[in-house]
């Protein structure tokens, strides 16, 4: 048996073959005959032909296809990102899918936010707000950079933080209990005084009703040495421990939250009004309360690590 030799064909015989089938009537059996070739390779060459002109080239490997579960996965993926404004890293976003059923080892996560364009935030560096005057009195360090006491409602603290809008500047006042990382008290107002610093303590104090003892810590500026300050903080029982000013590793734990507060979110959008922020500011206690994961906190929110705690006492 004599074995076929494969022949090559000029790219101008190929469309004028498939012409005189499409164009001029003929049968494909009859127009492979009269040139010489099989009726299997016309039939590919006009097959071709017709995807080649409706945009519908043939490709040689197929698209992947997005199965329900993975499209579910990018879904949330995306949506868990977008929630908390391009800054979360891949452990983080690891850690939020896998407590929605989701598994995923820290390169996939990786790999999936390179697949959805999931680009994180650069932040800038922190600046002191604080300044102390040198006639009020100061509080020991009680903490001595200790920032991990057993049980919710021992160790409090607390900070001012300045927030750009276009209307001017405001100042956050915050409490926070450091067992959970929980913000228990806020209060943001266009002056930093020391009835700042109080009513962001009354609401934490309202909130959680601590016992007697309870230890806060700050920096050494004036709203926190004030006479008044100092005044309502014995009424409630609580003891007043201090760092040095400007010495953020003091209240390390603090500054990290105002750090992420600025810029995972806040500078994220803009903040043309007073109002504007106060709402901003508000929505981001939500998140960073109820949703945003720690892992001093066994990688569960505040909220969720302190409901654990009372399961467990």
């Amino acid at each position: 048996m004599i074995k076929r030799k494969n022949r090559n064909y000029s790219s101008e015989f190929k469309p004028e073959a498939v012409a005189l089938v499409t164009e001029q009537g003929y049968s494909v059996p009859k127009a492979a005959a009269s040139l010489g070739i099989t009726d299997k390779l016309l039939y590919n060459w006009k097959a071709k032909s017709v995807a080649e002109q409706s945009g519908n080239v043939l490709l040689k490997k197929p698209a992947d296809v997005i199965n329900a579960q993975q499209l579910h996965l990018y879904r949330r993926a995306k949506a868990i990102f977008e929630q908390s404004r391009n800054s979360l890293g891949y452990r983080e976003l690891r850690k939020r899918l896998s407590n929605e059923g989701f598994t995923l080892s820290d390169y996939g996560t990786q790999k999936l936010m390179k697949t959805l364009s999931l680009v994180v935030t650069q932040r800038v560096a922190y600046k002191v707000t604080t300044k102390r005057k040198h006639s009020d009195a100061v509080s020991d360090n009680l903490l001595n950079q200790n920032f991990n006491p057993v049980a919710p409602n021992e160790v409090w603290a607390g900070d001012v933080t300045y927030l750009k809008t276009g209307e001017g500047w405001m100042y956050l006042a915050i409490v926070m209990d450091l067992y959970s990382r929980r913000i228990v008290g806020w209060h943001i107002d266009n002056r930093m005084t020391t009835d700042l610093v109080s009513k962001a303590m009354m609401t934490a104090y309202n909130l959680r009703q601590p016992s007697k003892g309870l230890v806060f810590h700050s920096d050494r500026g004036s709203q926190y040495t004030s006479k008044h300050y100092r005044k309502l903080l014995d009424s409630y029982g609580i003891r007043a421990s201090m760092g040095d000013v400007g010495a953020c590793w003091n209240n390390a734990v603090v500054e990290r939250f105002f750090g992420s507060l600025k810029h995972d979110w806040l500078l994220k959008v803009p903040q043309p009004t007073r109002e504007h922020m106060k709402n901003d500011v508000a929505a981001y206690m939500r998140y960073y309360n109820l949703d945003r994961l720690h892992t001093t906190n066994n990688d569960k929110s505040p909220v969720e690590y302190e409901k654990s705690f009372r399961k467990v006492s």
